[in-house]
């Protein structure tokens, strides 16, 4: 036997029982994307490795350690599957000068690309769905994202999470910060890990963001920066703090919370869950008021936030939230190859309607396979797909199916001109026959009935 191929550790299959989640939720941040203006914009997966290089920052631990990057053959380039989507909507964003007539509300959705060791809510291959607003200064954009999500996370009907909130300021204010902080762990080395020394000289505000239990103390007692924005700064956050107050937004102040890219000034935030062990993060987000000049664009406010499809839906399951699979309304019963072509117009006629139909098929093994030279006794000399199955098991297909009709093309009933409309749940009628010459009357009619609002 031929030794079957896998996939690639850390990044997964979606099958169709689990699809269909999927396919809820993104059409569920469509509408809330719609509802605020948000257009969506698709960029490549893969990218330049110097937009994320420039981009995210050298010394941050995506470059340093997760990208996944390589070398096109055939020209030489350095690429680099996207660790995450920001700095790629601003290229594009840079490239097509898309802020020539003025600011854009934009969002995005697809997969990303971190060398991770796997865990329950994070995959090498994981999914982001994302807004940014580019273009705008404002703090009322920093809370306009903030209640875009915070609006999802209700809608989806999800609990415990909870909204952290804190300041970057502007590059003057951390580099006075971040001079306090190398004063500060150079007094404290001995108690710092292996990273944060590296870091130490590099990047000092990612010690911040260490997930080492053994360095919390230290990193608790540490400057705060919130103590070295200025008057402009703090205007600026305590006017988004207004906003959210004002909607009913509840939010904790987290003089910690840096992020986990170089590009974001003033307000960061991030929504997290007790519930996904280590994996507490669903979505985080701020301003980033430089990264646009930064990748060779004119200087332009912006800010947005992601969240991350699989942690996401794993809380949605947690908490027996969501949608369950689709029925197809119909399921049609065909006993005989000879009704075959007739039922298979009738089911066009059907979908054009708006109904979703399924027809009984025969299932078996492939016919590339060689022929036997003799049929053994008591077996069909047809081929498996010739045989359609007995009536009484596409009935047992079509109950299987959960569809609240069958709708069955018996011989008798074709040669009449109609067709069985059998109903197989309560509560929706009783069997009917259906005329072949106005398929479109009553299968509108059917539709109706069975989405009477119109869902």
């Amino acid at each position: 036997m031929t030794e079957k191929i896998t996939a690639v550790k850390g990044m997964n299959d979606i099958l169709p029982q689990d699809a269909y989640l999927w396919e809820w939720l993104e059409a569920r941040v469509r509408d809330l994307m719609q509802s605020f203006a948000y257009q969506n914009l698709r960029t490549p997966i893969v990218e330049p490795s110097a937009l994320f290089v420039r981009g995210l920052g050298e010394v941050t631990d995506i470059v340093e350690k997760e990208m996944y990057s390589f070398e096109d053959r055939l020209n030489g380039e350095q690429l680099t599957l996207r660790p995450e989507a920001t700095a790629g909507v601003v290229r594009a964003v840079v490239q097509h000068n898309l802020l020539y007539d003025g600011p854009k509300r934009l969002y995005y959705t697809g997969p990303m690309f971190r060398h991770e060791r796997p865990q329950r809510g994070r995959y090498r291959q994981f999914h982001q769905m994302g807004a940014e607003a580019l273009g705008f200064a404002g703090p009322q954009l920093d809370a306009e994202l903030i209640l875009m999500a915070h609006g999802l996370w209700q809608s989806l009907g999800l609990q415990g999470v909870t909204l952290e909130l804190n300041s970057l300021g502007q590059p003057q204010e951390r580099q006075q910060h971040r001079q306090a902080l190398v004063a500060y762990f150079e007094l404290h080395q001995a108690g710092l890990d292996e990273d944060s020394v590296r870091r130490l000289r590099t990047n000092p505000l990612r010690i911040l963001d260490t997930k080492n239990p053994q360095m919390q103390d230290l990193v608790n007692a540490a400057p705060r920066l919130i103590d070295f924005l200025g008057a402009d700064s703090m205007a600026h956050f305590e006017a988004v703090q207004a906003v959210l107050s004002a909607n009913g937004v509840a939010y904790r102040l987290n003089p910690r919370l840096v992020r986990g890219m170089d590009y974001y000034n003033l307000t960061v935030f991030e929504f997290v869950t007790d519930q996904l062990g280590s994996q507490g993060t669903i979505c985080g987000g701020g301003r980033y008021d430089y990264l646009i000049e930064q990748l060779g664009g004119k200087p332009a406010p912006a800010v947005g936030w992601a969240f991350g499809v699989e942690r996401v839906l794993e809380l949605i399951k947690s908490q027996g939230l969501g949608a369950h699979p689709q029925a197809p309304d119909v399921y049609a019963v065909v006993p005989e190859m000879a009704q075959l072509p007739l039922a298979m117009k009738t089911l066009g006629a059907l979908r054009a309607q708006g109904l979703n139909v399924q027809m009984h098929s025969p299932g078996g093994q492939s016919s590339s396979g060689p022929t036997p030279a003799t049929t053994p006794v008591g077996q069909s000399s047809e081929p498996a797909w010739m045989q359609l199955g007995s009536m009484k098991s596409q009935i047992k297909k079509a109950d299987a199916s959960l569809a609240p009709f069958a709708l069955i093309f018996g011989a008798e009933e074709v040669l009449a001109g109609q067709v069985t409309l059998k109903a197989l749940r309560d509560g929706v009628g009783e069997q009917r026959k259906m005329p072949l010459g106005d398929v479109a009357t009553w299968a509108k009619a059917l539709q109706c009935e069975l989405r009477p609002t119109g869902g």
